[in-house]
């Protein structure tokens, strides 16, 4: 069984027990949070495909832990010219873990 859930404006597809970063949640460690703009889930070769969302289907998942993701750098350049511009920075994100998915 697996799920098509909107995260933050991200679009993840997800199992039971499975561990996902998304961008960084304002709950605190160790909370369960829900989310209910699930977009698709499949039960076993049974599709049910929402428009825009299932009615009535929750993603339940528990908060891990909070944490960075690794540098990104960000290089510009323009030759001949004597332009160089580097820059980076590391993404907020959310560990999390999916115990349930209802629907």
């Amino acid at each position: 069984m697996y799920a098509i859930v909107n995260i933050g404006g991200q679009q993840f597809k997800v199992t039971e027990k499975q561990n996902i970063y998304v961008n960084r949640l304002s709950d605190e460690e160790g909370s369960s949070v829900n989310f209910d703009n699930v977009l698709l889930i499949d039960n076993n070769g049974s599709v049910t495909v929402g428009s825009p969302v299932v009615e009535g289907a929750t993603v339940k998942a528990k908060i891990i832990s909070h944490l960075k993701g690794d540098k990104v750098i960000v290089f510009k350049k323009k030759r001949r010219k004597g332009y160089k511009n580097k820059k980076g920075h590391r993404q907020y994100l959310t560990k999390i873990e999916i115990e349930t998915i209802k629907g």
